[in-house]
Formats: C-alpha cells, structure tokens, sequence
C-alpha cells in the first residue's frame, strides 16, 4: 500500500504544481489507487507529465525498497521492490486509463492500439478480472477519443511541441527499460 500511495503521490505533487486541483489519493480494494481531478490537464504534453510522475516516484519508492533489502540482507523487501516494480511497469501498458496510455496521448493516439490488442493477448494468455476490467474501459474510452478526434479543442489537445514528444518518449521509454532491469535485479527464485 505504501508503495502505491508513493506512486499517487508523484501525480498529485505533479498535478498541484500545474495548478491543477487534485484529491488526496483514493484505495479501490484489490484494484489499486487513484487521484481525483477537478479538471484535466491542458493539453497532452502536461497529462504526459501527470501520467509518468506516478511511474516516476513509484520507481524510486520501489529502488529505495529494493537497496534496504540488500543492505538488511532482506528477501521479504527486494520482493517487495519486485512487486512495486512490476506495478510501475504494468501500469506503463500504452492504454487508458493507465498512465502508459495518458503518456502515449502525447507520443500519438494511435499507440492506444497496440496498447489494447497486447492486452488483449494478455488477457487471453492470463485471464484476470483486473486485466479484462482495463480493457473494457479502454476499448471505451479509445472508441470515445476516436470518435471526437475531429473536434477542434480535441485536435488542440493533441498538438504539442516535437521535443515535448521527444521528451515524453524519452521518459516512457526509459522507465520502461529500467523498471525491466529492477524488477531483473530484485527477482528471488522460489525454493519449495
């Protein structure tokens, strides 16, 4: 729980510093956590920010974890940082409403594609009530983006700065390759 609360907090400080009001983080039992906003951000480039300030202080929470369980020589932390790794990168999947697919706003709409069909093999591969949860709200919500994506504030939405895509797919990638190599570092093989 702590580490969730670590990875809402890196929104909430994000969202507060964009002048955007922001509840405290919010506990849905066996599902996760979650960050109430009374607006959304701007444009794509500020909800990329948003996004990737959980996955961002998420990951440090879950370093932090992972060096104490080296230091204090304890397996119960480094599978404690497995786990908040794990969650950091799962929650990347380039669908909304994960933060990886509030990110891919910003890199192009046209990601929450895969982002869907690879949880959708994933769904299949693993069936779990959470993964199929994500996908029907995703289905939803990239049905409903589709539909207004000739709107003009939805075409204004979406029209950032090249570096700002750079800088968005610089961080989304990077995230993605060093939540890979911690959750590497901190796996424990099971004994029976």
């Amino acid at each position: 729980m702590l580490l969730l609360f670590v990875h809402e907090l890196g929104h909430v400080i994000e969202l507060r510093r964009q002048g955007v009001r922001a509840s405290a983080p919010l506990f849905i039992p066996f599902l996760g956590a979650f960050v109430g906003m009374r607006e959304l951000p701007d444009d794509a480039w500020k909800e990329a920010r948003v996004a990737l300030a959980g996955p961002l202080l998420g990951s440090l929470g879950a370093l932090a974890v992972w060096i104490a369980g080296e230091a204090l020589h304890s397996n119960f932390l480094i599978a404690l940082a497995f786990v908040g790794f794990f969650l950091n990168l799962f929650n990347l999947i380039p669908i909304v409403p994960l933060d990886g697919g509030r990110a891919a706003a910003a890199l192009h709409p046209a990601i929450w594609l895969a982002g869907l069909v690879g949880l959708l093999v994933l769904a299949v591969l693993r069936p779990n009530p959470i993964l199929l949860l994500v996908l029907v709200l995703g289905g939803l919500e990239l049905w409903r983006r589709w539909q207004e994506r000739d709107q003009p504030q939805s075409a204004a939405y979406y029209r950032i700065r090249p570096w700002q895509r750079v800088v968005t797919g610089v961080v989304y990638g990077g995230l993605v390759v060093l939540l890979a190599l911690g959750m590497s570092a901190s796996h424990l093989e099971r004994h029976l």
